[in-house]
């Protein structure tokens, strides 16, 4: 088996969240952060016929990357080969016992929304070199009855912002989010918020989303 580019992706972009991957038959893969407050879902191209454990995850993409071209051989059983077909080289890379890596146990079925917007790729970009300038711990999501906009702030304290309009709103509320969890791959996203405190990023570029929890002191 070879893995695409975008897979390859996805799963850097996976191992950010969490470095524990726990991979199930099919062409469906998940993830979901220590914390439970992220949970990340993709479609990929290929299809693994056996469950399998990644304990550590970038060294396991770090052992792929060895190799100009790299072809992944499952036995079936704990472990699988790593070669390349254009040379002698080859890794027998150990699967982890599942019990010990953190991985989801069931889908989230996403609430009623009470908002909905469309995150572009460009204000995304954006928002997160905002955050780096300026060092901000929080991004809130506001509606202030008229405009709906997304800002990177310190709720804690007064400090800098910095904000983006997304558009028009009617609804008045401000969903806070942690900033360390907006780790979603670079693309346009369909964004949906409940009042259950929960958010859902859809991409609508590539077959990826992703659940992020909202903060407890968020307002409706």
């Amino acid at each position: 088996m070879n893995l695409t580019s975008d897979t390859v992706a996805i799963l850097k972009n996976f191992s950010d969240i969490n470095q524990n991957i726990l991979v199930k038959p099919g062409n469906k893969i998940q993830t979901i952060s220590t914390l439970k407050n992220i949970l990340a879902e993709a479609e990929i191209t290929e299809k693994f016929d056996q469950e399998f454990a990644i304990y550590d995850l970038p060294e396991f993409l770090r052992a792929i990357d060895l190799f100009d071209k790299s072809d992944l051989n499952f036995n079936g059983g704990q472990n699988l080969v790593i070669k390349d077909n254009n040379s002698k080289q080859s890794i027998k890379y150990f699967f982890a016992d599942k019990s010990v890596v953190v991985a989801p146990t069931k889908s989230i079925n996403m609430p009623d929304k009470f908002i909905t917007f469309t995150l572009s790729k460009d204000n995304l970009a954006k928002l997160m070199r905002g955050v780096n300038t300026l060092n901000l711990p929080d991004i809130a999501v506001k509606g202030d009855g008229k405009t709906l906009s997304i800002v990177a702030v310190d709720k804690k304290t007064p400090s800098n912002d910095y904000s983006i309009s997304l558009g028009d709103t009617d609804k008045t509320f401000t969903a806070y989010f942690k900033t360390e969890n907006m780790k979603m791959i670079p693309d346009d996203y369909d964004v949906a918020i409940s009042q259950q405190k929960i958010s859902h990023f859809i991409s609508k570029g590539k077959p990826i989303q992703y659940w992020i929890a909202i903060e407890p002191d968020s307002e409706f």
